[in-house]
């Protein structure tokens, strides 16, 4: 997808977000309608959710896609990486990704974004999709835009 056409469809999406995140404060609530939105707007996203750290665990939180894994190696893969950076990680090529966990081997790019609350990460949002090299610095500049609603 060209990246202006790309920007304009998180913008819209990120005003829909905006208006329906406001009728309550649950932020697992919150993370559902999100993950819905992402999930069944945008045309290469094969797994999209949410992981959120409880007792020092990686678990699975709201998600739409196939089965996820549900808790996630400590500090191995993606989402750990997201978190112990605390920022955004585009990988182009998961395979190519150092201690990659593979929830499902379709998956072939993803991106994380870390959830940040007074500079502690609670969480990521995981994005994964079916071809290589799917995720751009659009979807990085929207989707921590879009966490931030949280």
């Amino acid at each position: 997808m060209k990246e202006n056409i790309l920007s304009k469809r998180y913008e819209r999406i990120y005003f829909q977000l905006k208006e329906l995140l406001n009728k309550t404060d649950d932020k697992i609530a919150k993370m559902a309608t999100i993950v819905a939105i992402l999930h069944h707007k945008m045309p290469h996203f094969f797994w999209t959710g949410f992981y959120r750290i409880i007792n020092g665990e990686l678990i699975v939180g709201p998600y739409q896609g196939p089965l996820a894994c549900q808790v996630l190696e400590k500090n191995k893969g993606v989402c750990w990486a997201c978190i112990n950076r605390k920022e955004a990680i585009i990988v182009p090529e998961v395979e190519k990704f150092p201690g990659h966990i593979a929830c499902d081997p379709r998956s072939k790019s993803e991106i994380t974004i870390p959830l940040l609350e007074k500079n502690v990460v609670y969480g990521v949002l995981d994005v994964d999709s079916t071809k290589i090299n799917a995720f751009c610095e659009v979807d990085r500049f929207w989707l921590e835009k879009i966490v931030k609603l949280l």
